[in-house]
């Protein structure tokens, strides 16, 4: 088997598992492999090419994403009848691509300085500037400094998972310390929950629309994925019970609060009968609660609710400190969460303790709720302002809140938001899109998630009500 790397712009060295994937597919698609045929063993390529077994692993990943092979249980790898024809890799970013979820990934994660991203998903650099994550490295380091050469505890830094204790607490969930698994991030999180229940063909459930990443991270495990049609009060009941009825999922991945993209928020007659349907059908509820530094103490959450019986609860610090820290955790029952650490030591050894220990340091200091509260001020103020511009522009918005990172508003005459998105790019106003956002990225939507910390800067508002105008012509 040949396995030359395709061609790569200059400063585009593609990763191992990428390199091997793009050879298999080659080879897929040119014949060599045909419809139905087993591909070679994790074992036999990892010799062949002298390659670590997680390496080609990623790769099987890869081409299951692309929709070329297929697992079988048992069994192994084999090319499926009629392999999808894959797009081209334009460089140019073109908006029509905006429905593929790497891709919007890329962009997301762009950081150039003419541009404005009024679909950012996380606040302004400016909110969280003031948090100043080097004045505490000399603290960090004073907590332990030959623990910080070695790797850390499966569960995570101790003291961390105390202090989680507490801010559980505060939200009205129950929790001990060998209850909480910490992670790089939630994003981890949730790549080892769906690792420990996602078996290829797995039916899960989701927001629709919800987190466009989630819906890769199932893609790339060949689950089912079922959307759930999110409502200006929480998931819609009936749509639920007949998914669950119908389809008998293992989990439903959710957010209760702040939701992504919509902004809304679960009721409390709504988030009891969740439960109520959880435990009629054996459901297992993935509540993410990404924002909860931003929203208050006593709104309503599945996981307080239900006490992690039938709940997993995953947090993070990145929308409130700083994506760069990569913390996040989760909250669970006693023996999964102990099964779930094993499964992260499997994957990764350990998360990082050194960050774990510089937000453990920012949670020890006065200096935490001050900032919070200047988050929330700040988050009202924009809000109101956001609100105020799209009603000036006779937008629709979803749901409103008085504090809200996003607002899922529809504009005038707009009705596929792509359009808009188009329109917008060369003013520099990067979108994003409602159909990304949706299970079936297809689905034209005029629907888009907007940032309120982006969307009042003065750019803004003149760039779409010119884009509107062009639009109407």
């Amino acid at each position: 088997m040949t396995t030359q790397p395709k061609s790569k712009p200059a400063g585009r060295a593609a990763s191992l598992p990428t390199t091997l994937a793009d050879a298999i597919e080659r080879q897929i698609r040119d014949g060599a492999y045909k419809a139905g045929d087993k591909l070679p063993s994790l074992r036999e390529l990892a010799e062949l090419h002298r390659y670590a077994k997680n390496t080609v692993v990623t790769a099987f990943e890869l081409l299951v994403s692309r929709g070329l092979v297929e697992p079988r249980r048992g069994a192994g790898y084999f090319v499926v009848d009629k392999p999808q024809a894959r797009p081209a890799d334009d460089e140019a970013g073109s908006l029509g691509r905006a429905m593929d979820i790497v891709w919007l990934m890329r962009e997301q994660l762009k950081t150039e300085p003419d541009a404005l991203a009024v679909g950012d998903g996380f606040p302004p650099v400016a909110w969280l500037a003031d948090v100043r994550l080097d004045k505490y490295q000399q603290k960090v380091v004073r907590t332990g400094l030959g623990s910080l050469f070695r790797y850390g505890s499966r569960y995570g830094y101790a003291p961390l998972g105390e202090h989680l204790v507490r801010k559980l607490a505060d939200f009205g969930i129950g929790a001990e310390p060998r209850q909480i698994v910490l992670t790089h991030g939630a994003n981890e999180a949730m790549d080892i929950v769906i690792r420990y229940f996602v078996p290829p063909g797995g039916k899960v459930l989701v927001d629709d629309p919800g987190y466009y990443p989630l819906f890769g991270k199932l893609k790339l495990a060949s689950a089912q994925v079922f959307g759930v049609p999110r409502l200006h009060d929480g998931p819609d009941l009936e749509a639920l019970e007949q998914l669950l009825i119908t389809h008998r999922p293992r989990l439903f991945f959710t957010q209760s609060l702040a939701h992504n993209p919509t902004g809304s928020d679960l009721s409390a007659a709504k988030a009891f009968r969740v439960l109520q349907l959880a435990q009629k059908y054996d459901l297992l509820i993935v509540e993410n609660d990404p924002l909860a530094d931003f929203k208050p103490i006593a709104a309503p959450r599945l996981s307080a609710l239900d006490q992690l019986e039938r709940t997993i609860y995953i947090g993070s610090f990145s929308k409130s400190f700083s994506a760069a820290l990569r913390v996040g955790f989760i909250a669970c029952g006693v023996d999964l969460a102990s099964d779930l650490a094993d499964l992260k030591a499997l994957i990764h050894v350990s998360s990082s303790e050194y960050c774990e220990r510089t937000v453990d340091v920012m949670l020890s200091e006065g200096h935490y709720q001050r900032h919070l509260n200047r988050l929330r001020s700040r988050l009202g103020e924009a809000t109101a302002a956001a609100q105020a511009l799209f009603d000036s522009v006779g937008a629709e918005i979803f749901t409103r809140n008085a504090h809200s990172l996003y607002l899922w508003a529809s504009l005038p005459g707009v009705e596929d938001s792509l359009s808009l998105a188009r329109a917008l790019l060369p003013k520099k106003i990067v979108m994003a899109p409602g159909r990304i956002f949706s299970v079936d990225s297809s689905h034209v939507s005029p629907w888009s998630r907007f940032n309120v910390g982006a969307v009042v800067d003065p750019r803004f508002a003149k760039a779409l009500k010119s884009s509107l105008r062009q639009l109407a012509a």
